[in-house]
Formats: structure tokens, C-alpha cells, sequence
């Protein structure tokens, strides 16, 4: 067995994104490390300006040139960061794929759906000569769209529609891996339910993994295995996402998953929870722990220090707070 099968599917470790502005450099992430095995779904949850699809689009190197970015992108094994362009074009599409928020925007609005699905196969040569169509016709059929939708344009099909029309383009070259960055952010409740139904069975069926980013706990809970929180351009808390969800170890995490009504339960739905505030500025991130001007339980000794990810009861969790530290300890 070769290391590249020994190895995670995907590995990121310490990785740091700074964009350099006029004002200066601006650090959008900071140390974010993150590990996903094929057939598993991994969910990074956050506000916006936490740096979740900073993340998603340096894993594939889809930043723009003012981002300077630091540590490693291992995609079975191979530093996406160090690729030659040659090798990088072909890892896109082919080894990993992006789903992105608002298909109606990422979509080319005057071509036909069936020629955007197959651009990624005739790139890469993945289909054999005359039978691109057949392939279009069976990638539509499995996001649960007719063939006969291949000869519709963007703005005929329904928000829904469309998003099963990214998803087949991410199917199309068969990759190991899936970024879905806000993939239903836009749709209606019952489309929703329907788009995560298909992604699951997607991931179960053929043994690739997912990264999924939200900024919506509940979303992330129901359809990954694992969740990461992020909070000012760090992870704050990893762990399984029922347990991260339902008994949160950092108090953002925590915070977060109240903020969302449960069914059922008539208190949360009366009056959900929440936090007072924005994410702090990048560009001026308060001294100590990022959270601490935001947080409830906030002692002292946070202004001074930032703490890094600690275990939170159990090797397979993880939260950056002090804490948890001082709960740790004292156990």
C-alpha cells in the first residue's frame, strides 16, 4: 500500500490565509487544521467573516493573488499549496470539486445546462469520444433531474433545480472529494431537505468524502459526521456534530446551536438565544481570545490569553477555552 492510500483524504494543517490590503495585511485564518477520511462528512459552521469559505477556496487554491497563504492542503497525501499549475488543473474537477452558494450566479447564464456539465469531462477527457451526452443524461438522472433538462438554460430550471445542476457538474469527473460552500443557503425549507437527502446519499453511495461549510448548525448536525466551529479565522471547537450540537464545549459553539429553535422544544422556539455583536474585525482582533468582548463567561485572565484547541472530554473532542483547560485539569 502507498503512503498517498495510507493517507486521510484530506489533511489541512496549521493553515493560515492573510489578504494584503491597502490598510495593511488582514489574517482571515489563523493555525486551521482539519481532517476528513473518504466516506465521511465533515461540517464547518461559523458567522460570516469567521473564514469558513476562506478556507473552502484555498483548499483548491482559489483565492485571489492578494492572499498570501501558509501551511499544507494535503489531498491524499499531495500539497495542493505546492503544486505546479499543470498538476493543480488537474486536480480541479477531477480529484476535488466545488459546489458553490447560489447556483444562478455560478452558472453561465446564455449556455445549456448539458454543455456545463460536460465542459469538466471534455477538460479532463474523462468521458470516451460520442458518449459525453449518455454521461450528461446519467449525472442529471442521478441529482434526480430528467435527461431532457440537459437542453434547458439556467433561468428554465427552478433555485432547487439549479442546484442539483452544480452538484452533477461536481459529480462529473468522479473526484474524492466534495467542498460544498452554503449549498442551500438560497432554497426553500422543502428544497433544502431534498438537496442535503441527495448529498448524503451521493457521499454514502460512492464513497467520497464531503467538506460542508454552513453557517447553520442544525443543517450541519443532520447531515455530517463531524463538525468544526469556527470564530475569527480559528477553529474553537471540533468534535462529532450531535455532540458539538447538542452539549457545545466553547461558549460560541454553544451560543451558536442556541440560536436555532429545536422542534419541539417550546422554549427555544419562544425565545431563541443568541449573541449581541459581530466577529471582530480581522484587521484589529482584540488582544487575547478573539471571543472574549463577545462572551458571556469571559474571566480575566481571556484578555491575555488565546488559548489553543485542548481535549474536551474525549480524544475526539476539542475546544479553545480556558475552561476547558481548568476543566481538564482539574479531572
Amino acid at each position: 500500500m502507498s503512503s498517498h492510500e495510507e493517507a486521510p483524504l484530506l489533511q489541512v494543517r496549521d493553515l493560515e490565509v492573510v489578504y494584503r490590503t491597502a490598510g495593511g495585511s488582514v489574517p482571515a485564518v489563523r493555525g486551521v487544521s482539519l481532517t476528513l477520511e473518504a466516506g465521511s462528512k465533515l461540517g464547518v459552521a461559523g458567522e460570516s467573516g469567521c473564514g469558513k469559505s476562506t478556507v473552502a477556496l484555498a483548499l483548491l487554491r482559489l483565492l485571489p493573488k492578494t492572499a498570501r497563504v501558509g501551511g499544507q492542503v494535503l489531498l491524499e497525501g499531495e500539497d495542493v499549496t505546492r503544486m505546479r499549475w499543470g498538476r493543480l488543473r488537474a486536480v480541479r474537477w477531477a480529484g476535488a470539486s466545488i459546489v458553490f452558494q447560489g447556483a444562478m450566479h455560478s452558472l453561465n447564464a446564455v449556455r445549456r445546462v448539458g454543455d456545463q456539465v460536460a465542459e469538466p469531462m471534455l477538460l479532463h477527457g474523462t468521458a470516451p469520444p460520442g458518449g459525453v451526452e449518455a454521461r450528461v443524461g446519467e449525472l442529471l438522472e442521478s441529482v434526480g433531474l430528467p435527461r431532457w433538462r440537459a437542453r434547458s438554460y439556467p433561468h428554465e430550471l427552478s433555485g432547487g433545480q439549479r442546484q442539483r445542476v452544480m452538484i452533477a457538474m461536481a459529480l462529473a469527473c468522479e473526484p474524492r472529494l466534495i467542498i460544498a460552500d452554503e449549498p442551500t443557503t438560497a432554497l426553500d425549507v422543502m428544497v433544502q431537505a431534498q438537496i442535503l437527502r441527495l448529498i448524503d446519499d451521493l457521499v454514502a453511495g460512492r464513497g467520497i468524502g464531503l467538506l460542508m461549510i454552513s453557517h447553520d448548525l442544525s443543517v450541519l448536525a443532520g447531515t455530517c459526521d463531524r463538525l468544526a466551529v469556527m470564530y475569527a479565522g480559528r477553529v474553537v471547537e471540533e468534535g462529532p456534530a450531535d455532540e458539538v450540537v447538542a452539549a457545545a464545549r466553547h461558549p460560541y459553539a454553544s451560543a451558536l446551536s442556541a440560536a436555532f429553535p429545536r422542534v419541539g422544544d417550546p422554549a427555544s422556539r419562544m425565545a431563541p438565544s443568541g449573541l449581541p455583536g459581530d466577529p471582530p474585525d480581522p484587521a484589529a482582533l482584540p488582544e487575547g481570545c478573539s471571543f472574549r468582548p463577545r462572551c458571556p463567561v469571559a474571566e480575566d485572565r481571556c484578555s491575555s490569553t488565546d488559548p489553543d484547541l485542548w481535549e474536551a472530554g474525549g480524544a475526539d473532542r476539542r475546544a479553545a477555552c480556558v475552561k476547558v483547560l481548568a476543566a481538564e485539569e482539574a479531572g
